[in-house]
């Protein structure tokens, strides 16, 4: 049977007994959740069940008032504050997307490298030809490489997602947070996106919030369903969509 540290030996985030309150409100409820290296997690769950909250103590917008928050199994995700957490790999993209849209898709991939920021780097910088790699690659995973001289203002909202996604992909991190991606895309669209989570999970881990239950029976991974701030239950969409505390608190409404 694991133990606990067994679990933690091999987790890329480790939240456990996590509990956060507003104004006596209890957002988190002991909330216990582990992501290992490479994996593709979808989390599903009514309005306040305690997503966003989760996401802004990963991502450290939001202290935990109880709890333990580790990621690469020693980071204590507690004692940093966001700058900190970016730049140890762990990138979010929330629902909107945000993109340069007066620019060109590649140089928005361009802006997001994950490249030395001093005003004497910027100065002097020049495309190295693994950077310009590596732009292509982005482009490719992001089905983009064919637009990637146009301003990111023509794409479709479904293409602005996957710009985000790319540029979040720029800065190389460990762990992505995706806040429902498939909002308001085409059905295309949404069949497309879970191939490419599906693609970029097999070089890190990726942490997606979704509501549309068609979409997550596409990735075909681990769902969690959350209600009232804790783990409702865990497992393959069939066995969460037939769990009747899941259908009770999430589905049946």
């Amino acid at each position: 049977m694991n133990t606990i540290s067994e679990t933690r030996q091999k987790s890329l985030l480790y939240l456990e007994n996590v509990s956060v309150s507003f104004d006596g409100f209890k957002a988190l409820n002991s909330l216990s959740f582990v992501v290992e290296p490479g994996e593709l997690r979808a989390i599903i769950g009514p309005n306040g069940a305690g997503k966003t909250t989760m996401m802004d103590i990963i991502t450290g917008k939001t202290r935990p008032d109880t709890g333990t928050v580790l990621f690469e199994d020693a980071i204590d995700l507690t004692k940093k504050d966001e700058a900190d957490i970016a730049q140890l790999g762990i990138g979010r993209k929330f629902q909107k997307p945000t993109v340069f849209e007066s620019h060109t898709i590649w140089d928005n991939l361009e802006l997001a490298l994950n490249r030395d920021r001093s005003v004497f780097a910027t100065l002097f910088y020049t495309l190295s030809p693994e950077d310009e790699a590596r732009i292509e690659e982005i482009l490719s995973t992001i089905r983009l490489s064919h637009r990637k001289d146009e301003l990111a203002a023509n794409l479709s909202h479904g293409q602005k997602q996957w710009l985000e996604i790319g540029m979040l992909l720029a800065q190389e991190p460990k762990l992505l947070l995706v806040d429902e991606p498939v909002a308001g895309m085409t059905d295309a669209e949404t069949a497309e996106t879970a191939e490419l989570l599906k693609e970029i999970a097999k070089t890190r881990s990726v942490v997606v919030v979704e509501h549309d239950m068609g979409f997550i029976r596409e990735l075909g991974v681990k769902v969690t369903c959350l209600a009232e701030g804790s783990v409702l239950a865990e497992g393959s969409i069939d066995f969460v969509s037939n769990d009747p505390k899941v259908i009770e608190n999430y589905l049946g409404r």
